[in-house]
């Protein structure tokens, strides 16, 4: 796919991996990269595993761009927002791989997944957006109200609470946290899935269960991104 980003096949599922040999960020090319590694998935594969790095899964936006000014802002923001909306909606479930830290970005893309296994360790989940001068946009916030506990909403979106593994899983974040390699355990997982769902069924149930929300983010996504800012 690209330098960052790896598309293999393992059996029936598609295995898409960032390692840009550092934080994992989301910068115009890894979102173009991970596009294209989907594509690849919906034509070969039945399910899929979406994996990090050792120690990192996602830390974010690109903040070279994020400091670049609010075009730059902006542009990227919506493209992290369409890819997010993609995951949400595929068309194969996506069980994400949480190989370390998954901060902003990282932890909207684990909110858009559908199984979410988490490696034990002294990691960092959350949005901390409020924390350094960034509104919760509103496809985040409709993803937290949706997979997040009600219990934690509130700490996750305006209180900028940061979870540990644990943490994460108590406030929805993961589905599983293992001490085994976190990869294996998604593989066998996503495996299992492309073995029993009716790929039919399941596109069906994902629009009945889905396209409202997702709907309702893309209706307002212009006017949501362009009055996202960022705190200097």
């Amino acid at each position: 796919m690209s330098d960052h980003v790896t598309f293999t096949i393992v059996g029936d599922v598609a295995h898409i991996a960032i390692d840009d040999g550092k934080a994992n960020a989301l910068s115009h090319s890894v979102i173009a990269a991970l596009h294209a590694a989907l594509d690849h998935a919906a034509a070969e594969a039945k399910a899929v595993v979406l994996s990090g790095r050792p120690g990192r899964f996602c830390a974010g936006f690109d903040l070279s761009v994020i400091k670049g000014g609010s075009d730059a802002v902006h542009a990227l923001v919506k493209e992290g927002a369409l890819l997010t909306m993609r995951v949400y909606e595929f068309e194969r479930p996506v069980v994400i791989a949480c190989t370390g830290h998954a901060l902003a970005a990282g932890a909207i893309l684990l909110m858009a997944a559908d199984v979410r296994i988490g490696c034990a360790g002294g990691f960092k989940i959350g949005l901390n957006e409020v924390a350094i001068g960034m509104p919760i946009p509103i496809f985040a916030g409709e993803l937290a109200r949706e997979r997040l506990s009600r219990r934690h909403v509130t700490a996750a979106t305006a209180l900028a609470t940061i979870y540990d593994p644990q943490g994460a899983l108590d406030a929805g974040y993961l589905d599983a946290v293992v001490d085994t390699d976190v990869v294996d355990a998604a593989l066998e997982r996503a495996t299992a899935l492309a073995a029993t769902l009716n790929l039919r069924a399941f596109g069906a149930t994902r629009a009945t269960m889905r396209s409202s929300v997702a709907a309702h983010v893309r209706a307002t996504l212009d006017q949501d991104i362009g009055a996202f800012f960022v705190d200097a």
